[in-house]
């Protein structure tokens, strides 16, 4: 017997934000996807945000994690967060000061760390679309993971569920850089009931521009009520300087969103 258990869940909140400029605003989005029986999976998604403004100043906090099995072996185990202070310059122009960490077990990173000032610029807003965009200067942290290899040379990926012995190795080490990110953040409405986002982001080292990352988000909403709407997202995830792991890491995810 064949169970399957599908859970998609994205709620939004926005309180009060016209009239207060010090509202509290939050979104975030969760998928869970388990089967069991002739296949035994397990996907969890949790992508969320929350912003808190007082005065000029704004802090605003985000994580994107995304965890998988299947057969009871990880097959995705990625967390990302990040913190940004903004204070207000003009209506226009902010002052940025960003805190950044990421940890992914399939990647050639044992985590990253990048940190920094920059500043952020509202391009353009109206009733249909607006751009935003932002630049910081960076101090970046790569713990590079230990490489093991088995007795024909051949990396062992992780998690290794067949438990193949480790010939050789290369320990893990730090890189140390100063680097830098741009960032764009695009939403438009397309129908009176459906709406468009984009998000791209770069992110690079200074002394070697062969070590970057890129990492884009579009996403589609459409209102069925008053209460909920249906999404649709879709993330890729480039890392230019992977060794032996893939490049580019993809995640299409759908969710039912409730605003309130």
């Amino acid at each position: 017997m064949k169970k399957l258990l599908i859970i998609s869940l994205a709620t939004a909140s926005l309180l009060m934000a016209a009239e207060d400029p010090d509202a509290f605003i939050s979104h975030s989005e969760l998928g869970f996807n388990k089967t069991t029986g002739n296949t035994e999976t397990t996907t969890l998604n949790l992508d969320a945000k929350g912003e808190k403004n007082w005065g000029r100043h704004a802090l605003i906090a985000s994580i994107d994690g995304q965890y998988a099995e299947n057969n009871n072996i990880e097959s995705k185990n990625k967390f990302v967060a990040e913190l940004n202070y903004d204070y207000v310059l003009t209506h226009r122009l902010s002052f940025n000061y960003l805190a950044g960490y990421k940890d992914d077990k399939f990647s050639r990173f044992d985590y990253q760390i990048y940190t920094g000032p920059g500043a952020k610029y509202l391009v353009f807003e109206d009733d249909i679309h607006n751009l935003k965009v932002d630049g910081n200067l960076l101090y970046a942290i790569d713990s590079i993971a230990t490489a093991n290899y088995d007795a024909s040379g051949n990396l062992i990926k992780y998690p290794n569920p067949d438990n193949t012995p480790t010939v050789t190795s290369e320990p893990s080490y730090m890189e140390k850089y100063a680097a830098y990110r741009l960032k764009g953040v695009y939403e438009r409405k397309l129908l009176d009931n459906l709406k468009f986002g984009q998000e791209l982001s770069y992110r690079s080292s200074f002394k070697d521009q062969s070590n970057f990352f890129v990492y884009s988000k579009t996403g589609l909403s459409s209102k069925l009520s008053t209460l909920f709407s249906a999404g649709l997202s879709y993330k890729v995830d480039y890392v230019n300087n992977p060794g032996d792991k893939e490049n580019t890491d993809t995640t299409l995810t759908a969710n039912l969103i409730m605003d309130y």
